[in-house]
């Protein structure tokens, strides 16, 4: 379970459920990446499912407290269009 602030009560209960959705899309994402044989790609998909896990479980924070990690790049994404199959 997520750690809840104090006050937070339907909040604690969309995080778990945006974090859920997330290690849905996440095997989903998996499946696509094995049938194109991308491995690496499966690998960091995976990592990125154990971590939604262990934050569902509570085994791991959402996040640490500001000034305790490295932020992310911030790097743009672009959408890559239309997806064919």
């Amino acid at each position: 379970m997520i750690p809840k602030s104090p006050g937070a009560g339907t909040a604690g209960a969309q995080t778990h459920d945006k974090i859920t959705y997330i290690r849905q899309m996440l095997g989903e994402l998996r499946g696509v990446a094995a049938s194109e044989g991308a491995d690496m790609l499966c690998y960091l998909i995976e990592m990125a499912c154990v971590e939604a896990g262990d934050i569902l479980s509570g085994k791991r924070q959402l996040s640490f407290a500001n000034g305790e990690r490295n932020k992310a790049a911030g790097m743009p994404v672009k959408p890559p269009g239309k997806i064919q199959f």
